[in-house]
């Protein structure tokens, strides 16, 4: 077991057996039962350790362009593991053999409906990455330590639907992390005391 493993492993025990105090959720703004989902919050096994990341396409029918983790609906059957896992499979060409599973973290219900567990684990440093163009534009990594940072949270105001909403804006090199992403980054900030 590598070093990263056994840390995020100690990490991710002791941050979910305390309270990590209010915790970021749009569920307020869902319109419906939230659909389960998952993403595979994967850390690269490097000196500095990254998240991968991906951009979605342009032209996708839902959150064009933004930054995300890999991952989506549950299929029926399947636990947010499993779903997480087949999904980077699917769109990062991860082969789920090579990821080492952390744990589950605590469930993000987005505005747009949809109850996302992360699944965070750890991937070797020279993991062969084959996105899918139908649902990646680009894949890169941010270090672990940047994103965790809260001086590095930019909070910002929009409107969703009419009512005014808080979110996070991380921005690593020219990649604008934000939304649910950045949520969900923030929330495993306040588990992982990184």
């Amino acid at each position: 077991m590598s070093n990263l493993t056994e840390r995020l492993r100690r990490l991710h025990a002791e941050g979910h057996a305390r309270d990590p105090g209010a915790l970021r959720d749009d569920r307020q703004f869902a319109e419906r039962e939230p659909v389960p989902a998952a993403v595979l919050a994967a850390i690269t096994e490097r000196e500095r350790p990254g998240f991968l990341l991906i951009h979605r396409p342009s032209n996708m029918r839902s959150h064009p362009g933004q930054v995300a983790f890999p991952g989506g609906k549950l299929d029926p059957g399947e636990d947010a593991v499993e779903a997480a896992l087949r999904e980077a499979n699917e769109e990062l060409g991860i082969d789920p053999a090579l990821v080492t599973v952390i744990g589950t973290s605590d469930t993000y219900v987005t505005g747009s409906g949809y109850a996302v567990t992360p699944v965070i684990a750890v991937v070797p440093p020279d993991l062969e990455i084959y996105p899918s163009p139908t649902e990646v534009a680009a894949w890169f990594e941010a270090p672990v330590d940047f994103v965790f940072d809260p001086a590095n949270h930019a909070h910002q105001e929009g409107y969703l639907r009419g009512a005014k909403r808080r979110y996070i804006e991380i921005m690593w090199e020219e990649h604008r992390i934000w939304g649910v992403t950045a949520a969900i980054i923030a929330n495993l900030a306040r588990r992982i005391a990184w």
